[in-house]
């Protein structure tokens, strides 16, 4: 047998069901001589409305004789992966992983792997108890400081779309998606072109890596707060708000980019780090069968949701969309009470009537800076808090399209229907969004309209404010992953080292593997 890669497969969307029998005719495959079948990449070309396509790339066992395949331009032979390998823990003492988001989970996956018997410190609660706070929260507005949408097991990702696609072009791309699949995620993810897993498979996905590590020996501490640490010879001594201690030569930070009270520990305690620059604005919410039929025309009702991507480079400053959700709701995401904070969630299915995407600006630190490298998170702070006074009861500030563009302000929705689940309070975004913000929104809109035409619809619904891109700070670490203070190893989002689940796991498993 010869195991070949096939590529450059177009399919009609109509036909995709027949890909096996397509792919023989293709490549003059009898059906009977193929064996082995394998989808490895999956795309959708829509660039002709009236002709949307599948691209594939294959896998294929067939005998020997089609080696003849190999002549031609569509066709490589298979390499066979190089397995990852777990090299074994030789230090003395057990390394500690403060939070189990993307970053921390991926982490503490591999140390178990080889061996280390990982502490895992999550300031938040298991997955089941996190979920039923949350619930609480959307349904009765009581907040749990600790175990929320940001904080909890699985991090803030879990309460998202769970994209899983990534500008990183990583070695170790592949092997996370398929940690993913093996833990509980649809198949599909190891193959298209732009993967998610859902939050409703998510919670799955981290409970069994959880297990997983608990059986390697691995051991959780939920409700347990890293609140301070000394060193203790070349060790560390770590604090927790329970009166838990651990020794460690190994800190492992995953905190998230909402750990605000934990950043500004970090700091008082000498850990360097310097701002950076993040993005602030709203969410706007349409119709997803509207997304369908911009995106793919005719085929809509052939494919799965339409998602989009946009950016406008205005004079001083990039307006862009953000972690878009097709079919889903847009979340009240607030970790602080007396704040909003707006964030997308989809299930794996999409199936909700609205689309929601961040339409975000960008925010330069010397647009914040005063004095200290903590004052990006007080910029954040600042208009989370304005925003929850506009109402003072929970609802988020929120403005349709087609109000927003001329100054003026909507007094109820049209067609699109909100689905911030504790209501909007329709209001003047000046109020708790910076001047430039608003400005910039209301250039870019148009512009961003002639690209991706309705997304400025007048009935868009747009509510605010969203804060929470990437993290306003970055914990300096040098090439060998090591903070100011030997022993500490910042990694993620939350240390400013990636940008959502993918980057954050891959930056974790990096970190785990350099300890070896």
């Amino acid at each position: 047998m010869i195991h070949l890669k096939l590529s450059n497969i177009k399919i009609p969307v109509a036909e995709a069901r027949n890909i096996k029998n397509l792919v023989c005719k293709q490549f003059r495959i009898r059906t009977e001589d193929l064996d082995g079948f394998r989808i490895v990449r999956q795309s959708v070309d829509a660039r002709k409305k009236n002709n949307v396509l599948y691209n594939y790339q294959v896998e294929v066992s067939v005998p020997d004789g089609y080696r003849g395949l190999l002549n031609g331009p569509d066709a490589t032979e298979c390499v066979a992966a190089q397995e990852f390998t777990y090299p074994k823990w030789h230090h003395d003492r057990r390394p500690v992983v403060v939070g189990f988001g993307p970053a921390g989970m991926f982490a503490a996956l591999c140390l178990a792997r080889c061996g280390a018997h990982p502490v895992i410190i999550e300031r938040g609660e298991r997955i089941e108890e996190r979920q039923q706070s949350v619930q609480r929260f959307l349904q009765t507005k009581v907040l749990n400081p600790d175990s929320n949408v940001q904080f909890g097991e699985g991090g803030a990702g879990t309460f998202s779309d769970g994209k899983l696609n990534t500008n990183v072009n990583s070695e170790y791309n592949q092997f996370i998606l398929n940690e993913f699949y093996r833990h509980g995620a649809p198949e599909e993810v190891t193959y298209q072109q732009n993967p998610h897993v859902g939050t409703d498979y998510l919670s799955k996905v981290v409970k069994n890596i959880r297990t997983e590590i608990e059986s390697l020996g691995g051991e959780f501490h939920f409700n347990t707060l890293f609140d301070a640490f000394e060193k203790e010879g070349e060790a560390l001594r770590i604090h927790c708000n329970n009166d838990k201690t651990f020794v460690t030569h190994h800190l492992l930070l995953g905190l998230g980019h909402s750990a605000r009270d934990t950043i500004r520990m970090l700091h008082a305690r000498g850990v360097l780090m310097e701002p950076k620059g993040f993005s602030i604005g709203v969410r706007m919410e349409h119709l997803q069968r509207d997304i369908n039929r911009m995106q793919y025309g005719q085929a809509a009702s052939l494919l799965p949701p339409a998602s989009y991507k946009g950016v406008v480079h205005l004079k001083d400053r990039g307006v862009y969309t953000f972690c878009m959700c097709p079919g889903g709701t847009v979340m009240a995401s607030a970790s602080e009470k007396g704040t909003i904070v707006t964030n997308g969630m989809s299930e794996h299915k999409r199936d909700k009537a609205n689309a929601n995407s961040a339409l975000l600006v960008s925010v330069t630190p010397e647009d914040f800076l005063q004095g200290s490298v903590l004052d990006g998170i007080d910029y954040q702070e600042k208009y989370e808090q304005l925003a929850f006074r506009m109402a003072g009861d929970g609802r988020a500030p929120g403005n349709l399209v087609g109000e927003f563009l001329k100054g003026q302000i909507a007094t109820r929705h049209r067609k699109v229907v909100p689905s911030y689940p504790h209501g909007i309070h329709y209001g003047d975004f000046k109020r708790c969004l910076p001047e430039y913000a608003v400005h910039a929104l209301r250039e870019a809109l148009p512009l961003l309209d002639r690209k991706l035409p309705g997304i400025a619809n007048v009935d868009t619904v747009l509510t605010g404010v969203e804060t929470r891109s990437s993290s306003p700070v970055r914990i300096l670490r040098d090439e060998a992953r090591i903070s100011s203070v030997p022993g500490i190893y910042p990694i993620g989002e939350g240390a400013g080292y990636a940008g959502g689940i993918m980057s954050a796991a891959i930056d974790g498993l990096k970190t785990a593997i350099s300890l070896m």
